[in-house]
């Protein structure tokens, strides 16, 4: 298992990109029920690995981050995909 996504909030944060492209920081927040601290470290570990890009703009003063899934982090998100359909399909059928 890929360790950098198999953890709870990353994986949270791989798979709400993947579904919904670009999310805010406040909408990731609130989807996953995280702190801002907790979302914050876990996106930068992400982002760190190249799983995740993050782009900073201004809408008017205030501030806007958004977050969207890299190829690799798409492709890392798939992988774990799959082996975790492997591991469900030896379960049920040992």
């Amino acid at each position: 298992l890929d360790r950098m996504i198999h953890e709870r909030m990353r994986l949270g944060i791989v798979s709400a990109l993947a579904v919904n492209g670009t999310m805010t920081f406040t909408d990731l927040r609130d989807v996953l029920g995280a702190t801002d601290g907790n979302l914050s470290a876990h996106a930068r570990r992400l982002e760190d690995n190249e799983y995740i890009r993050c782009t900073k703009s201004f809408e008017g003063r205030t501030p806007k981050t958004e977050y969207q899934l890299t190829d690799r982090g798409r492709r890392a998100l798939q992988a774990y995909l799959d082996h975790m359909e492997s591991i469900i399909q030896a379960t049920r059928n040992g």
